[in-house]
């Protein structure tokens, strides 16, 4: 059995300038990244999660080694929802990791 993900949109912020203030003001756009496990969050991940950081886990996903974006509190669409990444993305050493997938990201229902 040959495994195989889904593929989900990503957003991802493009700065484009700064406003009057000096901060930095950003584009956005939604990207396509295939090959992604989407697989639902284990009950301890849920109680681990919303014990620390308040946000409850819904999904894990798997990203794909060949990946270069980042996932740091970013926007996903997938299964016709809007998703919102939390927390750091769990990243293996490629060449140690079996399969296609090397990054871990949690993500909560938003909006």
């Amino acid at each position: 059995m040959v495994l195989k993900g889904i593929t989900i949109q990503l957003q991802i912020k493009n700065r484009t300038g700064s406003d009057r203030f000096g901060h930095p003001v950003y584009d956005t756009e939604y990207v396509d990244v295939e090959n992604v496990l989407v697989s639902p969050a284990s009950s301890t991940d849920i109680i681990a999660t919303t014990d620390l950081t308040g946000k409850k886990a819904v999904y894990t996903l798997a990203i794909p080694k060949s990946d270069v974006h980042d996932w740091n509190d970013c926007t996903v669409k997938f299964f016709n929802r809007t998703w919102k990444s939390f927390g750091y993305p769990i990243e293996g050493i490629d060449e140690l990791v079996p399969g296609d997938w090397n990054k871990k990201v949690m993500v909560e229902l938003y909006g």
